[in-house]
């Protein structure tokens, strides 16, 4: 027990796995980055906002995805339920696609790989390449016209590259099983690697004029 207004007795030092894991952890993710109260004023930008509603759009997208594998691949055409959810999925996606393809266009034109920020956008391009992937494989899961046409017609070019080895879209059970447990996994993996980056890194400043960079007043409209 200390006296009143002493400092309190140092922790002892701990030499386990478990304290150097919490010890690099706290280094490296700081709770006042990963939770801040406060952000600066360019966080407004709706550049941002289409990332968060592409998140939004994920979140619809697995939980839907979720309840269609849990009935079967055949539920979603017999059941209207199953048609109601497999819409909701099919939606969904297409949110998904149109808001990250809005924030990953306005992350280029605003340069966002600047100030050490490389990597935050190198994974946000592999995630939605990954999505990409995720998708084609999904339109092939379908069991209907479409998925019969695209998987015939995309074939040939899968196998020209030699990918047609390992990846067969003709074969519904190894697409149906990539689409719903091996790449969502990675998709969400990379969508909360790259949160975690924006949180820890921050998002970069807008672009600056010259004179505005170097301190300088920039010249009035019209002087």
């Amino acid at each position: 027990m200390t006296a009143l207004g002493s400092d309190p007795a140092p922790e002892p030092a701990d030499g386990s796995w478990t304290g150097a894991a919490r010890r690099l952890l706290e280094r490296r993710l700081p709770l006042n980055h990963l939770l801040p109260s406060r952000q600066p004023f360019f966080v407004g930008s709706w550049v941002y906002v289409f990332g968060v509603v592409a998140i939004t759009a994920l979140i619809w997208v697995v939980g839907s995805g979720v309840v269609l594998a849990f009935f079967g691949p055949g539920w979603w055409h017999v059941s209207s339920i199953g048609r109601f959810v497999n819409s909701i999925h099919f939606w969904a996606v297409q949110l998904l696609f149109f808001f990250v393809v809005l924030h990953l266009w306005g992350q280029y034109f605003m340069a966002s790989w600047r100030d050490g920020r490389a990597k935050t956008w190198l994974v946000g391009v592999v995630v939605f390449v990954a999505a990409l992937v995720t998708g084609f494989t999904g339109y092939i899961s379908q069991q209907n016209l479409d998925a019969q046409w695209i998987a015939i017609n995309a074939k040939d070019g899968i196998n020209a590259t030699g990918a047609g080895a390992f990846f067969n879209v003709l074969d519904f059970g190894q697409m149906y099983g990539i689409h719903v447990m091996l790449l969502p996994i990675i998709v969400t993996t990379l969508v909360v690697l790259h949160v975690l980056q924006v949180r820890l890194r921050g998002v970069v400043r807008p672009i600056e004029e010259p004179a505005v960079a170097a301190g300088r007043k920039p010249p009035e409209a019209g002087a």
